[in-house]
């Protein structure tokens, strides 16, 4: 196997440099695009430079992997919509008996999460319950986080679904969704395992100072709590959008704030005049009221409040006044069937997700199973999907293909291939030490050059006979 003409080496390997410096340091002073608009460019150059035709450009993308990646990222969006990372921040404090038993909680929940619903997704969202737990325990957070991403990255090892790369293998190998599962899921328990110890092993002093007792309930409340700030992002910016006003969040943030709101809202109500007596009269039933359609899910806004209250004052006792308490056995009945209907949509929601999951276990196509799983979701929530769609990142979707095409031409120019032919016959997997080496290899190249263009690089001519041998 000879290389290509030395022109087209040379300007391949310059567009693959801008292509990697531009994916490794987005933020390099001389052109700070970022990653998504460095990958377009290292395609453009390819087909500028001639190293590949436009026609071979656009084969180069990989369809599915985009399906399969569209997909997934659908599905999370719903499942974290379905609270399924709140429970999961339940379960981490769940009688919890300090911060040993917590740090190996994370580790183990953190990873089969991001087995399950991707890392990238289960890091951005489970940090948020872990900096509260510590927080509010008096921990300190730096052990727990570096749990959370060790832990992620060693748990979606264990599926195609887990990270990127894994998509990228299993699509191009064949490999099915059990056989993948199967083969890489004693070596992620074992590297989880590895993994709390040191972990355990490098912060026991700095966990030993805390007395471990039971994790404090109101950690329980804080993760629990309707005001909790769950994490409504886009991968692409990893910008969070909340629903809480400022007030609120700053409640949130500061629970003696929202103590001494709560206390000047009370003092308000209470120090109010009614026209009938001209003395201080109990504004009770009014807050009864308005705890009722808060819990409820109805917002109500300033004026409606006001409006609230001249309602009771023009009633000599609002206690006995049948209009309040239909307005009141209404409330009731509408809140009852708005927790009955979320209550049933999140259950839809987990079966769609068991059902995907079955489906990628029978051997399915993985791509229309994901993209199924998502449309069936966008489908069932019946209402406008832009919400939703606008949360998946098209960003990340438009770099996979421009990496497609800058690493199919990089490939072209024949130096990926003579340094594997160089390597190949001392990294054979059938001998421990071919074994070492390639192992030796991938983890040099994954850390150089990324996860993802490390395993584009070998291409289907070297996934598949190392994966079927």
């Amino acid at each position: 196997m000879g290389l290509t003409g030395a022109v087209k080496v040379v300007l391949g390997s310059i567009a693959f440099g801008i292509f990697w410096v531009l994916a490794v340091f987005p933020a390099v002073p001389f052109l700070p695009i970022g990653r998504t608009a460095g990958s377009l460019l290292g395609a453009m150059l390819m087909v500028i430079f001639q190293v590949i035709s436009p026609d071979e450009a656009y084969e180069a993308i990989d369809l599915p992997i985009l399906g399969l990646l569209f997909g997934t990222m659908v599905v999370s969006v719903f499942l974290e919509r379905a609270d399924m990372f709140k429970y999961l921040g339940r379960l981490l404090s769940w009688k919890s008996r300090g911060g040993k038993d917590l740090l190996f909680r994370i580790c183990l929940i953190s990873a089969i999460a991001s087995a399950l619903f991707t890392n990238d997704t289960c890091c951005v969202v489970l940090t948020e319950f872990i900096l509260k737990i510590a927080r509010q325990n008096n921990l300190p957070p730096q052990p727990f986080l570096l749990a959370l991403a060790s832990s992620a990255n060693i748990g979606s090892a264990a599926t195609p679904i887990g990270n990127p790369q894994n998509l990228v293998i299993a699509v191009w190998s064949g490999i099915s969704f059990e056989r993948f599962l199967w083969g890489i899921l004693p070596a992620m328990i074992v590297g989880i395992l590895m993994n709390v110890a040191i972990l355990l092993i490098y912060f026991w002093k700095l966990l030993s100072i805390e007395k471990d007792e039971e994790v404090a309930s109101v950690t329980g409340d804080v993760v629990v709590e309707d005001d909790m700030n769950l994490h409504r992002f886009s991968p692409a910016t990893m910008s969070h959008v909340t629903s809480m006003g400022s007030q609120d969040f700053g409640s949130a943030v500061d629970p003696g704030r929202a103590v001494s709101h709560r206390s000047r809202t009370s003092s308000m109500d209470i120090d109010t005049q009614t026209p009938w007596s001209g003395g201080i009269e109990s504004m009770r039933p009014s807050n009864a009221s308005r705890e009722v359609v808060e819990g409820a899910g109805i917002s109500l806004s300033r004026d409606e409040v006001v409006t609230s209250r001249s309602v009771v004052r023009g009633t000599s006792n609002p206690r006995s006044s049948p209009i309040g308490d239909a307005s009141v056995r209404s409330a009731d009945e509408e809140g009852l069937i708005k927790r009955w209907k979320r209550a049933w949509w999140k259950t839809c929601v987990y079966l769609v997700t068991v059902g995907m999951l079955i489906a990628l276990l029978m051997g399915l196509n993985m791509s229309w199973s994901a993209i199924t799983a998502a449309l069936a979701l966008v489908v069932l929530d019946f209402k406008d999907a832009r919400p939703c769609l606008e949360k998946v990142s098209y960003s990340l979707l438009i770099f996979f293909c421009g990496m497609f095409i800058t690493v199919d031409g990089f490939n072209k120019t024949g130096i990926p291939s003579a340094l594997w032919d160089f390597v190949e016959p001392h990294a054979r997997i059938d001998s421990p030490g071919g074994v070492a080496l390639l192992s030796l290899v991938i983890l040099v190249l994954s850390n150089v050059a990324s996860n993802v263009p490390t395993v584009l690089l070998q291409r289907m001519k070297y996934l598949r006979p190392a994966c079927l041998s």
